[in-house]
């Protein structure tokens, strides 16, 4: 039996989405994209000028927009964005993966991987913490509902993380 041929991480920000995907796609030998870099790639600009121009609703336009796209690939290790299953619509295209895989972390572990990160416009707020966990409270609901796999990261190596789910996934 083939392993999945298109993965995708979901889960919030700091969880380690890219950092393990791109690690997964070593090991399955499958290409990786971060659709955030495509984002940024496609646009010639960054997400925290993106938010500051167009707001969150243009970004989660043009996050749809690559989703739509990266969905079309025969093969791929997928890290999306946070907000990645805000839109029904999005939530919807996540069904074409072989499989989705929600990286959680506890917000603690969430607080410190991302307090010194100036490039994630939603925690540019005077409580880092207390944003992450009302984004938690909205958005864990919608990675279960998309996710066929859920592993924890909160105190776990990345590399160990990934051999782990490659392991199940062969």
């Amino acid at each position: 039996m083939l392993p999945p041929q298109k993965i995708v991480l979901v889960g919030p920000m700091g969880a380690g989405k890219s950092t393990i995907g791109r690690l997964l796609s070593k090991q399955l030998q499958l290409p990786f994209k971060d659709s955030d870099t495509v984002i940024e790639e496609r646009s010639g600009a960054d997400i925290p000028w993106i938010f500051d121009v167009e707001g969150e609703d243009g970004f989660r336009q043009r996050e749809t927009a690559v989703l739509k796209d990266l969905m079309h690939e025969a093969s791929l290790v997928l890290a999306t964005g946070g907000g990645i299953v805000l839109r029904p619509e999005n939530r919807e295209l996540l069904e074409k993966a072989d499989v989705v895989i929600y990286l959680s972390a506890d917000a603690e572990h969430l607080v410190s991987r991302t307090e010194k990160d100036k490039k994630r416009p939603l925690l540019q707020v005077p409580n880092p913490k207390q944003k992450i966990l009302d984004l938690l409270e909205e958005r864990d609901p919608l990675y279960r509902e998309v996710a066929t796999r859920i592993v924890t990261t909160d105190t776990r190596s990345p590399k160990i993380v990934a051999k782990e789910i490659a392991a199940k996934l062969i």
